[in-house]
């Protein structure tokens, strides 16, 4: 049954919603797989397989997509790509950032009536036919479960010769996107010639490759999560390779054909002289296919020419860009650009090596993607582009001040366009030309910009100019860190993380309806899992396995964090209880059971977990909110405690193991008691963070998680929850307040509680004065940034889009896959909002408008969606009503589904 409801919204573009993120204590009823087996409209329909161990061919997948239709693609399925192999050149050993581009021939009698496939490549592919490019890929794997890209390349063939063109990008080195891997493409070509036959094209040893020395093998890192340090030498390049009538010369060489079976990841070839893996074990390995569509990307062109000016170099400039020596250069900010035209600008020479000139571009939002320009130079010229987040013109010129992030490119004479490899996170671009001896001229500045393909159009509207600058800005940032990967920010780490940045997923599913990203991020992050049985919460991404070699030499002091570990339980319960999709936490479940018993292994003799002295993993909770490790204890335990009997014994019930689940709810109890004796003031009637070693006269400590927690998860003793609230509302000096990213926690714990008012206060004053709210249409990391700095001007702190949703406007589901629901309005002074909640059994459309005095409430249910309305006294309403009334004083009224319901709340 939940099976069929997963088929179905793969096949209507899986629609989807967020809904009740922290679940209170909820019956077995609520928690079951829904008894609705499908969205409204559809019937009877077939189900498709989900991710088993079944290995699939590439004509079994074009069955899938025949019978259940394109987004059949977006399923996991263990792939099989034979007859065509894992490929790579001929060779005994790859260096780091080793550029390698492979090439194949096709004669055609006429143009496919398709021309379909899969493609991979580890770590980086750029595919083009006759030079145009089709798409980049793949998507940040698990080294031992690594995806296949789906592509269409009818609408790049033309009669005659024809170029397939891959250009990869071996790592070598582990990043923020790539663990460890070896280096191999494979490729496999359908064509529909339409005479009733099947041509194919793969990768095999007819292919022709050679290495790109324009990318010079072994080139150094960029900083601990970057891998390429981009350099460019268009001198060398084999211009017109990926083209028809290209002549390869002796540096092109015949493919070798690793020994890897094509339903398995390069990690598995005998490839030798990796630094990162030896050979991984066949028998655990997996390639499969896609299961998120290739992302859009579209040219933002740079809004305009911010400043420019003199470079004066006081030693060789390689000293700056390679070891940051002080004092290397004088900057002169007069102006030294002319303009010859739209969009293009003409530099001076700049000749001999100790002189250079600087373009400073700015672009109207913050944006992920390749940054792209055009010069006209002589030959030898060198061109280092940066790129800088955020940036003040009255503060320094030089923008090379963010985790060393620049690419350098050196001119071939004349016209040369020049595009990043690998993508960037900015608002700010700059060009430094030095070495030319003529005027140069430049154009074409500006990003392909990269974006997740939504399903849905995002609809956040208000008529408070400052709110509505702030619900914008929290779209924006969930296009830069909801793309492949569910990530912190892209200009730093580009890791996946739970914890903190799980809570992203919520605003990509209700705003959009997007629920192929969150399946892929159950997934994904699940599959790095200690042989411990912890998390690396950061996975796919090196982080954690540098951590553990650096902890192991007592060289480090964050660890795998076991706290993203226990949210990850909360991602996956609230990801099933909105959708109702089991299916995709059958791969995450056995591994979630492995981390709680791992958890509860660290169980002291007091009952409480530890949050220090734990070998290789680290408790982190929040780095803004304590001034002591042991102050996280508290939360640390009631978020475990919670975990057990919240969001893992649920989910438990869901899978039928109701003994697993008696078992760690007890589990739960246990530590609540536990911390309740050590942290509990029952004079105060709160938890106090230190309270076990306050001592005679000493300072109290409280911190918004705990308290949050607290008043979440029903864990105050006798329900006094009164002293917490009055915490949470008046944030008093002793109490530690969370950074943005789990700002979340205060607002959820305020709006059970009913002070939905003092959300909408702080999302004025808090968060839409922010910075990067106001200059760069973004979400920053800490609640101050600073401009010319490595600070993270776009991060996924997407409470004011999820809260929104969840909380102001109060929907959520009270049965799993959004069978029933509560719309609990919590608006404040706010006089008006217009929002769609996307759910998998269709829109709610929530409508705010001024009325006679207060406010009219229109509200549009999804068919097939039972709802209840909670409304404050002195509410007006047609629809029916229902007892009792809520605890807290408000009134109850049914919602009729497919049905436009509205009232007047005062």
């Amino acid at each position: 049954m939940i099976r069929d409801i997963r088929i179905l919204i793969l096949i209507a573009i899986a629609i989807m919603l967020s809904g009740n993120y922290l679940p209170q204590a909820r019956s077995e009823a609520d928690t079951a797989p829904s008894k609705k087996p499908n969205p409204p409209g559809v019937k009877n329909v077939k189900p498709m397989p989900g991710a088993d161990d079944r290995v699939y061919s590439v004509e079994d997948m074009d069955a899938l997509v025949k019978e259940f239709g394109n987004d059949a693609r977006w399923t996991p399925l263990r792939i099989n790509l034979a007859p065509a192999r894992w490929i790579w050149f001929s060779s005994r050993r790859t260096l780091p950032n080793t550029f390698v581009l492979f090439r194949r021939e096709i004669d055609l009698g006429s143009v496919p009536r398709r021309a379909w496939g899969w493609i991979s490549a580890d770590s980086r592919y750029r595919l083009t036919v006759n030079g145009k490019r089709v798409q980049w890929g793949p998507a940040p794997c698990d080294p031992r479960h690594y995806d296949a890209d789906p592509f269409d390349i009818t609408k790049f063939l033309q009669p005659g010769k024809n170029v397939i063109g891959v250009e990869v990008l071996f790592y070598g080195i582990g990043e923020g996107t790539w663990v460890a891997g070896k280096p191999g493409m494979i490729f496999h070509l359908r064509m529909d010639m339409g005479d009733g036959k099947i041509r194919r094209i793969v990768s095999d040893d007819s292919w022709r490759l050679m290495i790109d020395r324009a990318h010079r093998p072994g080139q150094h890192k960029r900083w601990f999560l970057r891998c390429l340090q981009e350099e460019f030498d268009s001198r060398v390049h084999p211009y017109g390779w990926d083209e028809p009538g290209f002549e390869e010369d002796e540096r092109w060489l015949p493919a070798v054909n690793l020994t890897c079976a094509a339903h398995k990841p390069p990690s598995c070839s005998d490839y030798a002289s990796n630094d990162t893996m030896a050979r991984a074990k066949e028998t655990v390995c997996t390639l499969r296919a896609r299961q998120i569509p290739m992302l859009r990307e579209y040219d933002v062109p740079a809004m305009k020419l911010s400043e420019s000016g003199n470079v004066k170099w006081k030693r060789d400039p390689l000293d700056w860009f390679d070891m940051r020596i002080a004092d290397s250069f004088d900057i002169d900010r007069k102006a030294v650009t002319k303009s010859t035209g739209e969009k293009s600008w003409r530099l001076p020479p700049t000749p001999g090596g100790r002189r250079g000139v600087y373009a400073t571009f700015e672009f109207k939002d913050h944006v992920v993607g390749w940054p792209h320009f055009t010069i006209d130079a002589p030959e030898g010229t060198v061109v280092e582009l940066m790129t800088q987040e955020a940036h003040d013109p009255q503060g320094p010129a030089w923008l090379d001040s963010h985790y060393f992030a620049w690419s350098r490119f050196v001119c071939r004479e004349g016209i040369n366009h020049f595009e990043a490899f690998d993508f960037e996170s900015l608002r700010w671009l700059q060009l430094h030309v030095r070495g030319s001896d003529r005027p140069v001229t430049i154009s074409n500045v500006g990003v392909r910009r990269r974006q997740f393909d939504w399903p849905n159009r995002p609809l956040v509207r208000c008529s408070e100019p400052k709110l509505q600058r702030l619900f914008d800005a929290g779209i924006n940032t969930l296009h830069n860190s909801a793309q492949e990967t569910c990530v912190d920010g892209m200009g730093r780490e580009r890791q996946q993380y739970s914890g903190d940045g799980g809570h992203q997923l919520i605003a990509t599913r209700c705003a959009f309806g997007e629920n192929r990203l969150s399946r892929r991020f159950l997934r994904t992050f699940s599959e790095g899992l200690a042989k411990e049985g912890y998390f690396f919460d950061s996975w796919p991404a090196f982080d954690r396995m540098a951590r553990i070699q650096q902890k192991e030499l007592d060289g480090a002091f964050w660890g795998p964090l076991l706290d993203h570990g226990i949210g990850f339980n909360f991602d996956c319960y609230n990801y099933y209880f909105e959708t109702g999709d089991l299916e995709s936490l059958k791969e995450p479940y056995p591994r979630l059971l492995r981390f709680a018993e791992y958890i509860q292994s660290l169980r002291e003799d007091d009952g409480l977990l530890p949050v220090a002295n734990l070998g290789i993993p680290t408790v982190w909770i929040d780095h803004q909110a304590y001034r002591d490790q042991r102050h996280k204890k508290c939360a640390f335990n009631l978020y475990a405690a919670a975990m057990y009997k919240h969001a893992l014994a649920p989910i438990c019930r869901a899978f039928g193991d109701n003994e697993k689940a008696g078992r760690w709810e007890k589990l739960g109890d246990d530590i609540l008691a536990a911390t309740i004796r050590d942290f509990w003031d029952a004079k105060r009637k709160i938890f106090v963070c230190n309270l076990p070693w306050i001592g005679a006269g000493g300072n109290m400590r409280l911190c918004d998680r705990s308290l949050a927690m607290s008043i979440l998860f029903d864990q105050c003793p006798g329900n006094n929850t009164q002293a917490a609230l009055e915490a949470l509302v008046e944030c008093p000096k002793e109490m530690g307040i969370s950074y943005p990213c789990n700002a979340n926690w205060r607002y959820w714990a305020l709006a059970k509680l009913g002070r939905g008012d003092v959300i909408i206060e702080d999302f004025r004053k808090r968060w839409a004065t922010m910075d990067s709210v106001i200059l760069n249409k973004t979400l920053q990391e800490g609640w101050r940034a600073t401009t010319d700095s490595v600070n993270q001007w776009s991060h996924c702190a997407l409470s004011p889009i999820f809260v929104l949703y969840q909380d102001i406007a109060g929907i959520r589901p009270t049965k799993a896959c959004f069978e029933t629901c509560q719309v609990r309005p919590q608006l404040g002074d706010l006089h008006d909002l217009d929002i769609k909640y996307y759910t998998v059994r269709g829109p709610i459309r929530f409508t705010v408008e001024p009325h006679d005095g207060g406010r009219r409430l229109s509200l549009k249910m999804p068919p097939d969606c039972e709802g209840e309305l909670l409304l404050p006294p002195g509410s007006k309403t047609d629809l029916t009503p229902l007892t009792p009334d809520h605890p807290r004083n408000l009134k109850r009224f049914r919602l009729p589904p497919g049905k436009v319901s509205t009232c007047f709340i005062p």
